[in-house]
């Protein structure tokens, strides 16, 4: 498969994609979880809540934001990665009301005026600016006229700052467009 942006590890594969989940909890010290549950928590998701994940990766995320869906409610998963799109539909089995597209969300997406809510969690990083601006373009078209977009990314911080156990492993998985960021 063709690897679109080089430079970046946006497009997970391989040993990381299959154990990206547990890598992620070590890297973060266990700390990565309760993070995301407080960032879903305050999404202020409704039962009825159609939800586009963008960049859904291994359905973690999925996975706790279906919890506050009602049977009525709906969440699709867009990755680009095989081999994340495979976990996300073991991880994600249990809820019927959840699917995963493998898909690239820097192209135009079908979606128009479909969703309550947009999520993108440490994704928009790893692409290029002109790029981002056209996933966050396809996200507001996805979106229903009061639907709401929420992105949880990284905030501005001095890599040589880090303690040296997150830095040789932020360094080793995380993607280097995020250097991009940090000036």
């Amino acid at each position: 498969m063709c690897v679109y942006y080089p430079t970046s590890k946006v497009e997970v594969r391989g040993f990381i994609a299959k154990h990206y989940d547990k890598l992620i909890d070590t890297i973060t010290v266990g700390k990565y979880s309760s993070l995301i549950q407080k960032a879903i928590r305050l999404m202020g998701i409704k039962p009825t809540d159609k939800i586009l994940d963008l960049g859904a990766g291994t359905g973690r995320n999925a996975c706790l934001m279906t919890k506050y869906l009602s049977g009525r409610g709906e969440l699709v998963g867009l990755d680009i990665s095989k081999e994340m799109s495979i976990q996300f539909k073991k991880n994600c089995a249990g809820y019927p009301n959840v699917k995963i597209i493998q898909k690239r969300i820097d192209k135009d997406l079908a979606y128009e005026g479909y969703f309550d809510k947009v999520f993108i969690s440490f994704v928009l990083h790893g692409f290029p600016q002109k790029v981002r601006k056209q996933i966050v373009r396809n996200a507001f078209k996805a979106l229903k006229k009061k639907g709401e977009f929420f992105i949880l990314d990284y905030n501005e911080f001095s890599i040589k700052e880090m303690p040296l156990y997150l830095r040789i492993p932020f360094k080793l998985i995380e993607c280097p467009m995020h250097l991009i960021l940090l000036k």
